[in-house]
């Protein structure tokens, strides 16, 4: 359990997709920002992640039995993804309307987000079926690093919003300074988990 635990706080705080990998950035910097705008945005994204990382793990091992894992896997993962944004994307049109028309063009590109491809191809390179606590882990941990990322980040961007920044400052570089010195923080503590 101890295991479990060390690498659900690995993914999500140590090796944090968006500020150790630098994956999904577009939609980090384009959705962020309002909260309201990236809480749904990381809720849509860890329901896409959670499901394609299981789904995907499972189709690993099919897809090894078969002997066309190497060339058929990365299009079997992408397959998945999108089935599951195309759901995702159904079920918020359809009971939060005012989301679905925040998120805009974000909600599709969740299938070509690098967090949800990365996660994919990672949990699906596991071969030993024991490892099911570690895969839970990395499909819970990755997504929800994603959510507390461009949650922090969201709140970050209104009260930028609201500062006093030079004129060069505003927008996205700022942004991407305030990115890298959080970035600067995960770092260091690379040595604690």
């Amino acid at each position: 359990m101890v295991a479990f635990y060390t690498a659900l706080l690995s993914s999500m705080i140590v090796s944090n997709s968006v500020l150790a990998g630098y994956k999904g950035l577009c939609s980090y910097l384009g959705i962020s920002k309002k909260s309201s705008s990236a809480f749904g945005m990381g809720v849509a994204l860890t329901f896409v992640c959670f499901f394609s990382g299981l789904i995907c793990w499972g189709l690993g091992f099919l897809l090894r039995e078969l002997e066309i894992y190497d060339f058929m896997f990365t299009i079997v993962s992408i397959l998945v993804i999108s089935s599951l944004v195309q759901f995702t994307e159904l079920v918020i049109k359809k009971f939060f309307p005012s989301l679905y028309k925040t998120l805009g063009i974000y909600l599709p590109l969740i299938t070509t987000n690098c967090v949800v491809l990365g996660l994919a191809l990672q949990v699906g390179a596991y071969t030993d079926a024991s490892s099911f606590p570690e895969v839970l882990a990395t499909v819970l941990g990755v997504p929800l690093g994603y959510f507390i990322v461009i949650m922090l980040f969201s709140c970050i961007q209104e009260r930028l919003e609201t500062s006093n920044t030079k004129y060069n400052f505003k927008g996205a570089a700022i942004g991407l300074v305030a990115t890298a010195i959080m970035a600067i923080a995960v770092y260091g503590l690379g040595g604690v988990i």
